[in-house]
């Protein structure tokens, strides 16, 4: 791994600067909730221009690593777009989020995670249940694709894409969670959301012999649209990420460099 950090805040455009920064920030705020995968799993932000470009971590840093400047900027093929990169990607990375980029491009930003409850649920036959409040925030649900093995097949990205449908949230089975967004924001939220959901539903089935209490059908019902509460004050997501953001400002401001 050669973690030499190019600086490019002066090198490529302001947007593409401050995409750089927020998801880098993603990566420093799941490192704090213990949400990575030693060197694996990955989370990437398209470009903005008319290129079909985006953003991944270089392969052998762990997220409380990442920086704006050390994330990798490659294509649609995998390749790296800037002559000077001196990091590599992971594959397996590029196949999961290159599929997403490639066939939905509304969406900025893909995150993908192995955390213990996420894996734990993707374990489970029926999936995920509606047992808390944080199911209420899966807007238009969640959707399933089966385990195929490491994403090494190329072939495999337009099966992931049908089963992902118009769903912004799946769990991949025996696998772990992937959810997408329009922005880095709205993608790290409901990240947020299904890893809580996840994580009390593991905790509810461990804590007794008791049946547990599901939010009633018609309940849910009333949830699973596309209306988010937060897009009134800015966009889903921009709140909670930024807060996040002003705390890395004043604990570990070099997530920017």
């Amino acid at each position: 791994m050669n973690n030499m950090i190019i600086d490019r805040s002066n090198s490529v455009s302001v947007e593409e600067w401050e995409q750089r920064v927020k998801l880098a920030a993603v990566y420093r705020i799941f490192a704090r909730m213990g949400w990575d995968d030693l060197i694996y799993t990955h989370i990437s932000a398209r470009v903005p221009g008319p290129e079909q470009h985006f953003l991944i971590n270089p392969f052998g840093l762990m997220y409380e690593e990442v920086t704006a400047s050390n994330l990798v900027k490659i294509d649609l093929a995998g390749e790296r777009v800037d002559p000077d990169e001196p990091n590599q990607i992971n594959y397996a990375g590029y196949i999961i989020h290159s599929a997403v980029h490639e066939a939905l491009p509304d969406i900025h930003c893909v995150i993908h995670l192995h955390t213990d409850s996420g894996v734990a649920v993707a374990c489970q036959k029926e999936g995920l249940l509606p047992v808390s409040q944080f199911n209420l925030f899966h807007y238009g649900g969640v959707a399933y694709h089966d385990y195929e093995g490491l994403a090494l097949d190329a072939d495999e990205k337009q099966r992931l894409v049908a089963d992902m449908g118009d769903h912004r949230m799946m769990i991949l089975r025996n696998h772990g969670t992937l959810t997408i967004g329009g922005d880095v924001g709205e993608a790290f939220f409901h990240m947020y959301n299904l890893e809580r959901a996840c994580k009390i539903q593991i905790a509810a089935q461990a804590g007794g012999n008791g049946e547990l209490a599901l939010i009633p059908e018609d309940t849910m019902e009333g949830y699973q649209q596309d209306r988010p509460v937060g897009t009134r004050f800015g966009g889903y997501g921009c709140l909670e990420l930024a807060v996040w953001i002003r705390k890395l400002d004043r604990e570990e401001p070099e997530f920017r460099k």
